[in-house]
């Protein structure tokens, strides 16, 4: 999580994070928690970076993602550690 701009209701603080690994499985940190609200909004472009993006599509380059709660105002950063290649056969 890079930043709240409001108040955090959720409990979430700068560099809560959590990692999407081998296209599917999600891994928070033993002891931490994501908000369920912020993770639903993070999502839909989590699928879509995953994938190679054509030349100067808007997504390689866009990053932050906010959280829909208008008190809250919880700024997420999209980072990519690595890449990696999954067979297709092992993708539902």
């Amino acid at each position: 999580m890079e930043r709240i701009d409001g108040r955090s209701t959720c409990g979430l603080q700068p560099g809560d994070y959590f990692e999407l690994t081998e296209s599917s499985r999600l891994r928070i940190p033993e002891g931490k928690h994501f908000c369920v609200f912020a993770l639903a909004s993070i999502i839909p472009l989590l699928i879509a970076k995953e994938r190679k993006l054509p030349a100067g599509d808007w997504l390689e380059s866009e990053t932050l993602v906010a959280c829909p709660d208008p008190e809250e105002r919880l700024v997420m950063r999209i980072e990519r550690k690595r890449r990696r290649r999954i067979p297709t056969a092992e993708l539902t």
